[in-house]
């Protein structure tokens, strides 16, 4: 039960800060506790946990450009952020999570703007049929978080610029390019701003827990802990992630997003593998990591290995309705690999 609501801002437009905020209010929301945490990036690409940094963005044009690339906890795709842009986390324990309450603020929020927006397929939120809003999910043991962006005035020649989203992806959302997939706030309501959109999401949040949000500071938080965050998210090793010489690569569109394998084989043994997807379960891709290193490269073992992947790797956010997609999955690795 929630007894107590809370929302705190973050001064910095600097992602590595941002993220490293997040996680530590991750650690510190108490147990009866939800925390609306607002944020902007400046001229930043943020993929998810899973992805593979060289394929989703052109990384050396943004960092030539002044740009900043970096890697978040919680699966999804790839996101282009700058100060056009607000994004919003929800924290809270397993118990009080509630997907469709917490986006519930956002609509509402956006409803003072006379913006009619409305939730849509798998994390988005739309108006008039375009994405104004991505989310993504994160959960470990009994916390969860939820994130997302607030598209009012972002650079869509940057956006499309920076982001390097496969044919194949676009192809299966039936659309042509990134840029004409989304718009921006305002479009729809001309005097929008990032502080006009803070104050209505607060008071969003307080209409819909029915509760009186009481500001966080930041210095109530451990600012060892955040400093070693922000060391983290700024790390080579973090966001552009491991590489490995691979024999060879298989990728697939599936239902649940795009999945990438690339495979070291080396005296019949699969010796290394990457997993790459976008995925809002990032547990899923790591599971798949974890269970086939070290295995014979024979079908039979990938599949008795895959089989054998918890019951909690193939559930995350998309319920019963995923069930039947991961069986797809587990069979296309078997019969590829």
């Amino acid at each position: 039960m929630i007894n107590r609501i809370s929302h705190i801002e973050s001064v910095s437009t600097d992602p590595r800060q941002n993220l490293a905020l997040e996680e530590a209010l991750f650690f510190h929301c108490a147990e009866d506790e939800c925390i609306l945490y607002l944020w902007q990036n400046q001229n930043t690409v943020v993929i998810g946990k899973n992805q593979n940094a060289w394929k989703e963005c052109d990384v050396n044009k943004l960092e030539a450009e002044g740009g900043v690339l970096v890697r978040r906890m919680s699966g999804g795709g790839a996101v282009y952020h700058d100060t056009g842009n607000l994004n919003f986390t929800f924290l809270c324990c397993k118990e009080n999570y509630d997907v469709d309450r917490q986006l519930e603020v956002i609509i509402c929020a956006l409803k003072k703007f006379g913006i009619d927006a409305k939730k849509t397929g798998r994390n988005d939120i739309t108006v008039h049929g375009q994405k104004i809003s991505g989310n993504a999910f994160y959960e470990r043991g009994r916390r969860c978080y939820h994130h997302g962006t607030i598209m009012m005035d972002v650079d869509m020649e940057k956006l499309s610029r920076y982001l390097t989203v496969s044919k194949q992806k676009l192809q299966s959302k039936g659309i042509d390019s990134v840029k004409s997939r989304v718009t921006n706030l305002k479009s729809h309501a001309a005097g929008i701003t990032a502080a006009t959109l803070k104050l209505r999401l607060i008071e969003a949040f307080e209409e819909v827990y029915g509760k009186s949000a009481e500001p966080l500071a930041q210095e109530a938080l451990d600012q060892a802990q955040i400093a070693e965050l922000t060391h983290k998210y700024g790390s080579w090793d973090w966001t552009l992630g491991r590489k490995i010489d691979f024999q060879y690569e298989i990728s697939r569109m599936f239902d649940l997003g795009q999945l990438a394998l690339q495979i070291r084989v080396n005296g019949g043994m699969i010796e290394d593998i990457n997993v790459f997807s976008d995925f809002m379960d990032p547990n899923i891709a790591e599971g798949i990591a974890a269970g086939l290193t070290g295995l014979r490269h024979d079908k039979h073992q990938v599949d008795d290995a895959l089989k054998k992947i918890s019951a909690g790797s193939r559930s995350g956010v998309y319920g019963e309705a995923g069930e039947a997609v991961m069986e797809e999955i587990f069979s296309w690795i078997a019969e590829a690999v």
